[in-house]
């Protein structure tokens, strides 16, 4: 029953990605021979930036499915655990400080304060502390994090660095290169790996945290499994992209009704589906004609991702009733 819908998932994925490289402001022909300029464009930015929206959405739909699974809530997303404000909160301060325009201090100070985010949920959750905790210290994270980049942005030293803290805040993979690809490969497809190990807790969990532990769950290393995991994803694309939401809510209610509902069979497909789904938002914001320039992918992602927001709480509301 997984292997189907995997295999149909890579099907896609094999055949949008590279009608992606031909889509853009400047539409390439397929059929016809490829200049220099044409070239330059495929290899330096458009297969760069495609191989970018594949990795942030498969560690977004990976970490998402996870996050569902051990809160035993459809409406958990990565940004839940306060790991994406806090990779925010890095970033916002080497544009504060001036630092961001040096080399690689952007996603070095991103991927800086997604591991303080981690290393304070880790802590304050203790050994011994259960999903509700968990949920709870994750909460005060991210609340703390962003009261913290409020408090930057109004502190700007010059309106130039508002502007940029702004702008990246809203998520884009525009003027991304190779070296974003090259950050964010290993931390994303190394975040997917450690989800997928701790599957088998997950679905120890979903019959209940006392019954998991009667089958020998450890709630501690499920837990350092879900930190690291989520961490490696969500800070990574984090790094390299800004803040792109609601990937990790909906793609998991896309791809469950095809498995058999266990965490550790939705987690593969739901980084396939979040990849495709990333694939092709991103190629509409470049073909999208907009006269102040290019649509922002995080702002494109809110507008489809809230009103699938609000119809999955109002079934739910229907479901209590």
């Amino acid at each position: 029953m997984m292997t189907r819908p995997i295999t149909l998932l890579l099907a896609a994925l094999a055949l949008v990605l590279p009608l992606s490289l031909l889509a853009g402001r400047v539409w390439i022909d397929p059929t016809a021979p490829l200049g220099p300029e044409a070239s330059l464009i495929l290899a330096e930015l458009r297969l760069p930036r495609a191989l970018l929206a594949v990795l942030i959405g498969a560690g977004l739909g990976a970490s998402g499915a996870a996050m569902q699974g051990y809160l035993r809530n459809p409406l958990a997303d990565p940004g839940l655990f306060g790991i994406a404000p806090g990779a925010a909160l890095g970033a916002v301060l080497s544009f504060w400080t001036g630092w961001a325009s040096t080399g690689w201090a952007l996603p070095a100070f991103a991927l800086i304060g997604a591991a303080g985010a981690m290393f304070l949920l880790t802590l304050i959750a203790g050994r011994q502390g259960g999903v509700v905790l968990f949920t709870l210290a994750g909460m005060m994270i991210a609340s703390l994090a962003g009261a913290l980049m409020s408090l930057a942005i109004s502190l700007s030293p010059t309106p130039f660095a508002m502007s940029e803290i702004v702008t990246w805040l809203m998520g884009a993979l525009t003027d991304r290169s190779w070296r974003e690809v090259w950050i964010a490969a290993p931390l994303t497809l190394a975040g997917i790996g450690v989800l997928q190990a701790a599957g088998r807790g997950l679905d120890a969990l979903t019959l209940g945290e006392a019954a998991a532990r009667s089958l020998g769950m450890d709630p501690r290393r499920l837990q350092v499994l879900l930190v690291l995991g989520v961490g490696l994803t969500v800070g990574g694309g984090v790094a390299v992209a800004g803040i792109i939401g609601f990937v990790g809510l909906m793609v998991p209610h896309f791809v469950r009704r095809f498995t058999d509902g266990r965490p550790s069979h939705l987690i593969l497909p739901s980084a396939l589906a979040g990849a495709l789904l990333v694939l092709v938002a991103d190629c509409l914001c470049r073909i999208l004609p907009l006269a102040g320039g290019e649509l922002r992918l995080g702002i494109a992602l809110s507008l489809l991702g809230a009103p699938f927001f609000l119809n999955l709480l109002l079934r739910l509301r229907r479901e209590l009733v």
